[in-house]
């Protein structure tokens, strides 16, 4: 991102931008929407935080930035600066707490703008390695009532053309940028909450998935044992077909909690979505007695996808295959990349039982066996891509999704 300037255009007496100069208005106004857009690509509540500062200081041309986000005790929870090294940072020492100037701010949650602020009451000097501040702009991040964060700026680069530190107008521009900031800190707080739930949802399901097959089967496989023993003396034949039993409920259960297992580990995609599939597929083809198959043509290696894109498609790839190997009694099952039409296109084919994707109830589960329908759709929407199933009772069962490139 290149350097904002905002002291460009004139001012009124009041400092506010004048009505009659759109060019200058409209010029402020980009850099006030390239910050922002800058910070509203990012997810995470922590590279929001860090791209916010940048874009604060880049925008008002200011030599150091930082972003406290105030904790329930009246102190800050996290404390985020720019222009300030990793080695200046530790030798500051601990993150700034209840006294100086960002107490008062705390205190007071109202915009400050400062010639000096070593001139201010509330001034208390600053630990040896700090930078020394002068002129200092601080501008609340509000969420209605709720102070989300404040924005502290200091040291305005000097220019020629224009006076020394902070104006009015920077002021107001900083105050229009916290207001947008605001929106992207909510919404990357509200993405890691609903990843979070997606996490226990996702977890709740493979402990059911323990209880419902693997301690079954293992169950089962106690009782025969049991009865092997039992038999052991009296009737030799009858106890080796229970012990044929035990082997193959004993085999059964490994491939399921091999599966489980490696559900429960995260995707590691940091080799390629193709590599990733491809090693998730030998996996299960290792595990179940189902031949379990990758092709992918040889431009799919090279597609780059967003990270959210290549995690949908892995994701919803794993719950397919999850359907077809413990619900269709497919004896085959292929998992396809490839691209086409502008798109990449997966698809997770088996020659199982099928199902009527018509009668799929409202929960998302089909009458079928809990195919998790809806958890495939809301991750291929939450992606930008299109998911359609086609398949009928009998003729096993695609699964396709399409990633617009």
């Amino acid at each position: 991102m290149g350097r904002f300037q905002a002291g460009m255009g004139t001012e009124s007496g009041n400092g506010r931008v004048r009505a009659g100069e759109p060019g200058e208005a409209g010029a402020a106004l980009h850099a006030v929407s390239s910050a922002v857009l800058a910070v509203t690509r990012h997810l995470s509540v922590h590279e929001v935080l860090q791209v916010i500062v940048r874009a604060a200081a880049q925008l008002l041309d200011a030599r150091y930035a930082a972003l406290g986000v105030p904790d329930e005790e009246g102190s800050f929870a996290e404390f985020v600066v720019e222009g300030v090294s990793e080695e200046e940072w530790e030798a500051i020492g601990p993150l700034p707490r209840q006294h100086g100037m960002l107490a008062a701010m705390l205190r007071d949650n109202a915009p400050k703008r400062l010639a000096d602020i070593r001139r201010e009451p509330e001034f208390e000097g600053w630990p040896t390695a700090h930078p020394v501040l002068k002129d200092f702009l601080g501008v609340p991040i509000r969420d209605g009532s709720d102070v989300l964060g404040i924005i502290f700026l200091a040291n305005k680069n000097r220019r020629e053309d224009r006076p020394a530190g902070f104006t009015e107008r920077d002021e107001e521009l900083l105050t229009l940028f916290a207001a947008h900031a605001a929106i992207a800190m909510t919404n990357a707080r509200l993405y890691e909450h609903n990843r979070e739930l997606t996490v226990v949802a996702e977890r709740n399901r493979l402990a059911r998935e323990l209880h419902d097959a693997v301690a079954q089967k293992l169950f089962s496989l106690r009782l025969t044992a049991q009865a092997a023993a039992a038999l052991a003396e009296r009737d030799p034949e009858r106890t080796v077909r229970e012990l044929a039993q035990v082997e193959r409920l004993a085999a059964e259960a490994l491939a399921e909690l091999r599966a489980v297992i490696f559900e429960l580990r995260p995707a590691d995609l940091a080799d390629g979505l193709v590599a990733s599939l491809r090693k998730h597929v030998e996996v299960l083809d290792r595990a179940y007695e189902t031949e379990v198959r990758f092709a992918a043509d040889p431009a799919a290696a090279a597609v780059v996808l967003g990270e959210e894109q290549e995690a949908a498609l892995f994701r919803i790839a794993q719950e397919a295959l999850h359907n077809a190997l413990r619900h269709a009694g497919a004896s085959g099952v292929e998992v396809r990349l490839r691209t086409g039409g502008g798109h990449a296109v997966l698809e997770v084919a088996d020659d199982g039982a099928g199902f009527d994707p018509a009668a799929a109830v409202p929960n998302g589960e089909a009458s079928g066996g809990g195919l998790g329908l809806a958890s495939m759709r809301d991750r291929a929407e939450a992606a930008g891509a299109a998911l359609s199933i086609d398949a009928a009772p009998g003729i096993g069962t695609v699964v396709r999704l399409e990633v617009p490139l």
